[in-house]
């Protein structure tokens, strides 16, 4: 079980994601006792239900990527916020069915 996180969302760890539709598979939970071995990690957020809300990417305690999240009443991903170091954050909006209709640096 995790901590409690961002605005109030559980908080876990992971040591990677893969795929490459977002939202992205978070693999290899981590402990969060076992973070101070860690340079790199996962800190994702998490609804009441377990949908993820967004994450953070941390490399030597500094967020290098940060993703949020938002859903449509069906489920699926409707709203992407992608935040790179040193970068313009990219909005990503997707239609009912997940298509990705637009994108657009700012937020």
């Amino acid at each position: 079980m995790g901590s409690e996180g961002e605005i109030g969302h559980e908080c876990r760890f992971f040591a990677s994601y893969s795929g490459v539709k977002l939202p992205p598979n978070l693999v290899n939970p981590i402990a969060p006792d076992a973070l101070s071995n860690r340079n790199t990690f996962i800190r994702a957020y998490f609804d009441g239900v377990g949908v993820l809300k967004g994450f953070d990417k941390l490399v030597y305690g500094e967020v290098e990527l940060a993703h949020r999240y938002a859903y449509h009443d069906s489920g699926r991903l409707c709203r992407a916020l992608i935040s790179m170091l040193d970068e313009e954050p990219v909005v990503l909006h997707f239609d009912r069915a997940g298509r990705q209709i637009s994108g657009e640096v700012g937020s």
